[in-house]
């Protein structure tokens, strides 16, 4: 692995445009039956670009994306980025209160959704959304794939289809700047409504490039899966590196078991990353096939913690699995566990920073002093992969951000003796919940508006089926309390991997006296939480 990365290309306009130049008949992105070279795509995001500005999108507007991966969002967000404006990933399966917030707090003019996609009902969801979160929004771009899209209600708003963005004449200005915005992930925190992170080109570029050349990405026939959504930044930092180094990526719409040893098998893909859940379910299927026979490298992140098994059961079929770190604030692929090591550190949580100028310290919570080797404390990470700020929240920035630039990661950790670190949990209660972090309070305050709850407590704990959340719940007035109607009434306002797989009702949550006061032991009911879901 050099030490010595290429980052030539200071913005994600110039990266794409630096992969085009370099091999513009290689392909970039390889979709169901559609295959875009790199100046293919550099071409559809410059005329992307003119149909995004025929709608106003000047640099600083937000444009959201309710998309699941295809070769329009990437078009899309490359177009973003060259008009200098800020894409916004909107997960797919959020519903109404969530999207709403989204996009009513980002402030975004432009919506790009795929309305009919896998029979979600986006229009109905959208039709919930409280209009004054929508009262920024000048115009919908609908994708769809051949079928007729249903109509949008949204009064007011114009839509365009995304053909007519797509065929647009070219916009051949570059208003992206290193220091400029060009990326909006949500992330959560201790409070109900998720962060804002905002990432730079600057920093996006940057990483893309090392993680290329940390990671072997330029060798010659590397050839990448992704099935990891491209709103989250485990997905987004896979497919720019590999854009970065000027190779293919085979994407899907959704991760499928099925679908992606085929691909695998199909394509002679050399490179993948996904959580232990997609690991798990591939191995399940692959029957008598070798998909993994041409992997060079495969990285995972522990998403469920019943399958700690995972790195063994995978060498067992010829699969080396890595371990990787990473979170919104400093990007995904951050730090790596050394694929040459024993299945053992490569299923140890944390690993080594990729970039050769990050940082890495241990602070006690407490004393506020630098820890050594060997000593758990707050993980502190400084990196040119570092966000740019919680958009529109100095204050919560100022929190998270010391003032040598180091984040605080919230995450207990400790420093090992060859330079890396070992990830020992998180040092709050954010839950890890379909491969995306999750606020409890954002679940607590949907279950505690039902008629029949109080209070309310929700944990995550590992199941067959993931990590889930798990309600305990101390009931209250006037309805009668029902499990079933408690999960049906968050169902309606949360994603489904939010809604709680229990809720159940208790005399009282367990306490404990510390010198600032009476405690919830919520280790005592992540306990419970794991009995009942093995139950």
């Amino acid at each position: 692995m050099s030490s010595k990365p290429d980052l030539s290309a200071k913005t994600v306009t110039g990266l794409i445009e630096a992969s085009a130049a370099a091999a513009p008949e290689t392909p970039a992105l390889i979709y169901g039956d559609q295959t875009l070279t790199f100046a293919g795509l550099a071409g559809q995001a410059r005329r992307a670009a003119g149909g995004l500005s025929s709608l106003g999108v000047r640099p600083g507007d937000r444009v959201a994306f309710w998309l699941p991966n295809t070769t329009a969002y990437v078009t899309l967000y490359l177009a973003c980025a060259r008009l200098g404006a800020i894409a916004v990933a909107v997960n797919t399966r959020y519903r109404a209160s969530e999207v709403g917030d989204i996009i009513g707090r980002s402030g975004a003019k432009i919506l790009v959704l795929w309305p009919d996609f896998r029979g979600i009902d986006f229009p109905g969801i959208l039709a919930d959304v409280d209009p004054q979160a929508l009262s920024k929004l000048e115009t919908v771009i609908v994708y769809s794939e051949g079928d007729e899209a249903p109509s949008l209600p949204l009064p007011g708003v114009r839509t365009v289809a995304w053909d007519r963005v797509a065929r647009h004449a070219r916009f051949d200005k570059d208003h992206a700047i290193a220091e400029g915005g060009c990326n909006i992930f949500t992330t959560s925190g201790t409070t109900k409504a998720p962060k804002f992170v905002l990432h730079g080109h600057a920093g996006v570029a940057g990483h893309a490039q090392e993680v290329a050349t940390h990671f072997g990405l330029r060798e010659p026939g590397t050839v990448a899966y992704l099935g990891l959504p491209f709103c989250g930044v485990f997905g987004f930092c896979q497919v720019m590196a590999v854009l970065a180094a000027g190779k293919p990526t085979v994407l899907t719409s959704a991760f499928d078991a099925d679908d992606a040893v085929r691909l695998l098998e199909g394509h002679g893909v050399t490179y993948f990353n996904g959580s232990d859940d997609m690991i798990d379910r591939m191995l399940a299927v692959m029957g008598n096939r070798k998909p993994f026979r041409q992997v060079r490298s495969a990285g995972y992140a522990v998403f469920n913690s019943e399958l700690g098994n995972i790195v063994k059961r995978a060498d067992a079929v010829g699969l080396t699995l890595t371990g990787l770190w990473g979170m919104s604030e400093l990007q995904a692929l951050a730090a790596r566990r050394d694929p040459e090591a024993s299945a053992e550190t490569r299923a140890t949580p944390g690993g080594s920073l990729i970039s050769p100028t990050a940082q890495v310290r241990v602070r006690d919570p407490e004393s506020g002093t630098l820890l050594g080797v060997g000593d758990a404390g707050e993980l502190e990470i400084m990196g040119p992969s570092r966000m740019l700020e919680y958009y529109g929240e100095p204050a919560a920035t100022a929190a998270a951000v010391t003032e040598d630039g180091f984040i605080r990661t919230g995450d207990l950790g400790a420093l090992e003796s060859d330079g890396g670190f070992t990830f020992l949990s998180r040092m709050g209660d954010v839950l890890r919940l379909g491969g995306f972090l999750v606020s409890p309070a954002e679940i607590e305050a949907q279950v505690q508006a039902h008629p029949s709850v109080e209070s309310v407590q929700v944990v995550a704990a590992g199941s067959a089926a993931g990590n889930r959340a798990v309600a305990f719940v101390i009931t209250g007035g006037d309805g009668a309390f029902e499990e079933a109607s408690v999960q049906a009434y968050c169902a309606e306002r949360l994603a489904k991997y939010k809604v709680p797989a229990r809720v159940v009702a208790i005399d009282a949550f367990p306490v404990t006296e510390s010198a600032n006061g009476i405690k919830i032991q919520r280790a005592k009911l992540r306990d419970m939480a794991e009995e009942l879901l093995r139950g």
